[in-house]
């Protein structure tokens, strides 16, 4: 499994940040503008939680065994992999979503003397807040997930592993 890359995560945050600011302005000339919804943030930093939650009884879980405490459970290495896809799949939507009220949101900064676009500009920005957390907790699960490197592949003339 490969690692989630940062410039992967960036590149989706600003192509989707630009599209939805030209969607936002398009639809707004066109008609009405949909609003943010104030779900968006209370849902992102749910799931930031659980990521984080995870993360956390996982690197608990993986120290207890490492250091060989008695009674310590192991950790499923599918169980691990599991919680990795799920992180960088989320890791991924986040960026993506992120992106989206960013757009939306450098949009509504237009339109602030208006209170309802106000409270929306407000939501995005929360959204764009609770999507970046689920960000970090994705790479921190990520990172606690990961196998410790082979000492044996470091050394020049050792042979690869097929």
């Amino acid at each position: 499994m490969r690692e989630l890359r940062i410039r992967v995560l960036v590149g989706v945050f600003f192509v989707a940040g630009i599209l939805s600011w030209a969607c936002a302005r398009l639809w707004n000339s066109i008609g009405t503008l949909p609003s943010v919804p104030l779900a968006a943030p209370i849902v992102l930093a749910l799931i930031a939680v659980v990521l984080l939650a995870t993360a956390l009884s996982l690197r608990a879980r993986l120290r207890a065994q490492r250091e060989r405490r008695p009674g310590a459970k192991g950790v499923d290495p599918l169980m691990a992999a599991r919680a990795v896809v799920f992180g960088q799949a989320s890791a991924l939507v986040a960026a993506l979503v992120a992106g989206m009220y960013a757009g939306t949101g450098v949009f509504l900064l237009e339109l602030l003397d208006i209170p309802a676009r106000r409270d929306q500009a407000i939501y995005a920005g929360f959204s764009v807040v609770s999507a970046l957390g689920v960000i970090v907790a994705a790479l921190f699960l990520e990172r606690v997930c990961k196998l410790p490197e082979d000492d044996d592949q470091n050394h020049p003339g050792a042979e690869p592993v097929a």
